[in-house]
């Protein structure tokens, strides 16, 4: 074949590749920033069990007051998380990503993909999303793509065993708890092998990485780069908060964590809009829903309404 015509299919593949992305990515409030103020999530809280304790993590349920990753007001069986979502997706034609992000890890989890599986069934349009710490990432790719999946966030905070080991107190793996830097090489090899079994797949894939001073602030670039060469779509570096066995860590200011930010654009796209949302969090980012007194959702939902109607007309 001529240079110049390879060189063409070249450029006609990536473009296809790129439209296919966006075609994914245009009505996820978290993968493209120009769809945060019009178009919203529901995180539907299905998932408990963890396989993985992470030394800021939290969870709680029955918790109304909090706002971040871990709480959630109730669990939900497959079968009523698929009725909110009917109610919610009626009331609030603007959400147009269905997730599970908790409140445990979705993939330690098999009401996960029952969930998923009946959401999809009922609104094939949707699109559907997945939060997951990675450590079953590849084990579960295949149920994943099953289920229609195509927006993927993995929590990944360092690509090195020996700050992990500070970072994770333990992991459940194959009937077995690991500790320290053998747990953390154990979760290095699963989330690497996920999350290229993933963009493989043609998943768009984010990473959040929780940045924890004086533990990996200064090594997050080196988690970009790696990003970089494995054809991640975009990073998003979230500030530590300070809970469980870290509660009497500082957490990063904004300066500092926009300075990282800063560091690890030239590798990998940035999200800077994260709002840390619950696992039952619903509505535009920054604008939960499920925290607001009845009588503003119901003005949201009247407003909501009327919007789909008026582009029903156009």
């Amino acid at each position: 074949m001529p240079e110049e015509s390879a060189k063409g299919l070249e450029e006609c593949e990536e473009d296809k590749f790129a439209d296919d992305i966006h075609r994914k990515i245009s009505q996820h409030p978290c993968y493209d920033k120009s769809a945060q103020h019009k178009y919203g999530r529901i995180h539907l809280p299905v998932a408990p069990k963890c396989n993985i304790q992470c030394n800021y993590c939290e969870r709680k349920f029955d918790c109304v007051n909090e706002s971040r990753p871990g709480v959630t007001s109730e669990v939900l069986s497959p079968q009523q998380a698929l009725e909110k979502t009917r109610q919610v997706l009626k009331d609030y034609p603007f959400i147009k990503v269905v997730a599970v992000a908790g409140p445990g890890d979705p993939l330690a989890n098999d009401e996960t993909f029952e969930t998923l599986e009946l959401i999809k069934n009922e609104f094939p349009d949707i699109t559907l999303c997945l939060s997951t710490n990675g450590l079953a990432l590849p084990e579960r790719m295949e149920d994943i793509l099953r289920v229609g999946v195509e927006t993927l966030t993995v929590t990944m905070n360092t690509i090195d065993p020996e700050i992990g080991a500070h970072i994770i107190g333990h992991v459940s793996y194959q009937g077995k708890v690991y500790r320290g830097i053998e747990a953390a090489s154990i979760l290095l090899k699963n989330q690497l092998e996920g999350i290229k079994k993933a963009v493989d797949a043609g998943l768009v894939v984010k990473i959040n990485t929780v940045m924890i001073p004086g533990i990996n602030d200064d090594h997050i670039v080196d988690v970009a780069k790696k990003l970089n060469e494995m054809g991640v779509y975009i990073m998003n570096v979230m500030p530590l908060i300070t809970q469980a066995k870290f509660a009497d860590l500082t957490a990063p200011t904004e300066k500092e964590r926009k300075a990282v930010q800063n560091a690890c654009e030239p590798y990998v796209q940035q999200m800077r809009h994260c709002r840390q949302c619950r696992s039952d969090a619903y509505g535009l980012i920054g604008k939960d829903l499920s925290q607001m007194s009845e009588e503003r959702r119901n003005l949201i939902k009247v407003e909501s309404l009327k919007h789909e109607e008026n582009d029903s007309e156009k």
